[in-house]
Parts: structure tokens; sequence; C-alpha cells
């Protein structure tokens, strides 16, 4: 799979799409809003993740697109009507036609027999915050949508690069402010050893 710099994938649930009838429509949701996901383990620490319920309202989603492991054939994209995607109560609710092609087709009958249970999304962020607390992060505006993809692996390590950057950067971070306080403090038992003097 060839991941593209700066985006992020995100595995949800595929088994969760309901099959119409032989319509080869699939639908079900790329994510939920407010619901706090693992986002990386450390071995020390669960990170999570959530979306904000606005976090779409100025995405570029123009001509988002679903694919097969985020790359090779479209089988559905925004711009011919074939791929809809709209913002619910519970979040960003996806449904394709698979019709189009032999392969589309192919594609609904690996996920109606279970053979693909997987999805992931591709997109950038515009926004986020974290909480120190809950070592939650909120990604508050969705820069841009590129693809949903059916994926072959759950848990392919590669789509969670992105993931594990971000989380490495936080460590990082909060390992910089924790030694920089930790000079502070040195500075004044030292300067308390030596008698208040500077």
């Amino acid at each position: 799979m060839a991941i593209k710099a700066n985006r992020e994938y995100r595995n949800v649930e595929l088994r969760a799409f309901e099959l119409k009838d032989e319509e080869y429509i699939v639908e079900g949701y790329a994510t939920t809003f407010d619901d706090p996901y693992v986002l990386w383990e450390d071995g020390k620490n669960v990170y999570y993740e959530q979306i904000s319920r606005n976090a779409f309202d100025e995405a570029d989603m123009s001509d988002v697109i679903f694919l097969y492991d985020h790359e090779g054939m479209v089988f559905a994209r925004l711009s011919n009507d074939t791929l809809k995607i709209e913002m619910d109560e519970k979040g960003m609710k996806v449904t394709a036609d698979l019709s189009s092609t032999t392969q589309s087709r192919e594609m609904f009958e690996a996920i109606k027999t279970g053979l693909v249970t997987k999805m992931s999304w591709a997109f950038t962020v515009r926004e986020d915050s974290f909480d120190e607390k809950t070592l939650t992060r909120t990604i508050l505006k969705v820069k841009k949508v590129y693809d949903v993809s059916a994926v072959s692996i759950p848990a392919n390590p590669d789509t969670s690069i992105s993931a594990r950057n971000y989380v490495n950067g936080v460590i990082e971070r909060r390992e910089a402010e924790r030694l920089q306080r930790q000079k502070e403090i040195n500075k004044i038992k030292l300067k308390i050893k030596l008698g208040g003097k500077s």
C-alpha cells in the first residue's frame, strides 16, 4: 500500500455496512463523532482520539473516492454520484453503489461474504487539540478527505504510521516539558543550597 506523506489513515469496521438486496449498495460510518477510540499504545500509556462533531464543516470533500487498500481502481466516487457522504447525528455516513463495473461488483461480493471486514479513510488535519489528562487528541477540523477504502488487513501497520508519528510527537513534547521543569527545579534547589546567591 502506498502511504502518502502527511495523510492520516484510520481503520473502521466494514462489517457494519448494511447490504441492500442485490443492488450492490454498501452503507456505514467512516467515523463517529465525539466517541474516543484508541489511537496508539506505547506500553506505558494508551492514547485516544476523537473526531469533533464540527470537524468536517470546512473540509475539502470535493471528490472523495472509494478504493481498495487506498490504491488502484476507483470503485465509486462523489463526482459521479456513486458515492455519497453525509454527516448525521452519529458521524460521517458513507453510501457506495458498487454496481458500475465487474470489479466493483466483485468488491461488493467480498464485503457481503465477509472476506473484507474493515475499511479505512484517508485525511489530513487542519486543527486539533490534545488533552494531557485523558491523553486524548481531538480532531477539531479536517482539512481534506481523500478516500474511503475497503482494506484487506485490519491491523495493517502502515495505516497506523501517522498515528504513531503523532503520538511520538506528543511524547517528545511532554518529555521536553518534563526536562525543562526539572531543570528549573534544579536551579531553585541550587539557589537554595547556595543560600539564595545568584
